[in-house]
């Protein structure tokens, strides 16, 4: 599904023509930003011409001197995509030291703004170095180390040598967070000094699959972020199954998994009896999330105005989004990771109610977000707006007014491009036609 409507005016929100750049094919197809993200190139230019433009930014970024860097990781770590089955992989490491713990734990950046995040990320410095996926299972030296800091249960002392100067160069993914310089490693020494006892005992367990390993930690508490880096690093799985794993890949991967095991119980609740409606405002981020009586269907919609990262047009609004019925759905969401992220924060405040219901989040993005932020922006961001206690609406004509009242972007085009809502206005439901018990 997708929906390309003209703008209107936002109150308030200066012209941001400055910004506007030209991609091919866009004029034919103002979705195709949207579906790409940088990953599959749909425009044919060999990088991504967003992308390009926004790595202006470098100049802001530190410059290290020399080929040695003393510090400390969060901990963190990443695992590159290209050259797959033989990835890139290395620590991501800070020149400072103590605490640096909150440079990798997404779900502590709810209401910090854009300049913060960006800036606990640039200062980590990425080692690379050329690795197999299928090392993972009998991991040379430098991996056994990175498998070490994957299950690190605090902040890590760490020293590099590398071939040559970090280089200035800032790291943009809609689904994996920034990050700053990287150089290839050529020696390394991590100070692990204490593991997740969690992480720890999952990591000894040859015997469990990946998805016991991952449902297991979920469920005692440890948190998706600190999953999804063990994931990447391929410490979880039965012996001779162990893979590295792109992080980019990972968060998704994780994000899925752990939304169907909560999805499997929320199919048993009793069904919600009436609308609830959460609304938040973040990062230049509107959001409204409804949950409908009846039982489990999702959507994801995502509207993003002019100029804004994934819709360089410059007099369009461009709408998109999935959605799945009671049994989910066996293809990949169009709008890639942040689909996933939103279905697992929902899934979870439904398990909290203890309800099924129709579960429809809203996006609207304005030009305000200027950097991709990695698809925690969505799950944490959806995760505190149902924290908040929800608004109780007595109708369908009540719910339009409050989505009318949410967003800049007119109701119709909103009633238009989602499924969910439409069958909800127009769909008459079996228990209409049932004779009720005196």
């Amino acid at each position: 599904m997708d929906v390309s409507t003209s703008v209107p005016p936002i109150p308030g929100l200066a012209p941001v023509g400055a910004l506007s750049w030209s991609v091919p094919g866009l004029e034919e197809d103002p979705t195709m930003c949207l579906r790409c993200r940088s990953a599959q190139l749909l425009c044919g230019k060999p990088v991504c011409p967003i992308l390009v433009k926004y790595r202006a930014f470098e100049k802001t970024l530190p410059m290290l001197e020399g080929v040695d860097l003393n510090g400390t990781s969060p901990p963190a770590l990443f695992v590159g995509r290209f050259g797959y089955p033989k990835v890139s992989v290395g620590p991501l490491l800070s020149p400072e030291h103590g605490s640096t713990e909150l440079f990798d734990t997404p779900e502590e950046w709810v209401g910090r703004s854009v300049a913060e995040v960006v800036s606990f990320r640039t200062g980590l410095v990425r080692g690379t170095t050329p690795i197999r996926v299928t090392d993972a299972e009998r991991p040379i030296p430098i991996l056994e180390e990175l498998q070490l800091l994957g299950i690190a249960g605090e902040t890590v002392d760490s020293e590099a040598h590398f071939r040559r100067p970090p280089r200035g160069h800032l790291s943009l993914s809609d689904s994996t967070p920034p990050f700053g310089p990287s150089a290839p490693i050529e020696t390394m020494h991590l100070d692990v000094r204490r593991v997740d006892p969690h992480l720890d005992r999952l990591t000894s367990d040859i015997h469990a699959n990946a998805r016991v390993a991952v449902e297991e930690l979920y469920h005692r508490g440890v948190r998706v972020s600190r999953i999804q880096r063990a994931f990447s690093v391929g410490t979880l799985g039965r012996r001779g199954r162990r893979r590295l794993v792109p992080t980019r890949w990972s968060i998704t991967a994780v994000d899925d998994l752990l939304s169907k095991m909560n999805l499997e119980r929320v199919r048993n609740l009793p069904e919600l009896s009436e609308i609830h409606l959460h609304r938040f405002t973040a990062l230049d981020n509107r959001w409204v999330i409804v949950f409908l009586p009846g039982s489990y269907r999702y959507e994801s919609i995502e509207a993003w105005y002019p100029n804004t990262l994934w819709n360089p047009n410059t007099s369009r609004i461009v709408m998109i989004g999935d959605h799945e019925g009671y049994r989910g759905r066996t293809t990949y969401a169009s709008i890639g990771g942040c689909y996933y992220a939103a279905r697992l924060a929902t899934s979870e405040a439904l398990l909290n109610i203890g309800r099924q219901a129709g579960v429809v989040v809203l996006r609207e993005v304005h030009p305000g977000e200027i950097l991709p932020l990695g698809v925690w922006n969505v799950r944490e961001h959806v995760r505190a707006a149902l924290a908040r206690p929800p608004e109780k609406v007595a109708s369908l004509a009540e719910l339009s007014e409050r989505i009318r009242e949410s967003f800049a972007i007119p109701l119709p085009r909103w009633l238009t491009a989602s499924a969910l809502l439409h069958d909800a206005r127009t769909q008459r439901r079996l228990e209409e036609w049932l004779p009720t018990s005196s």
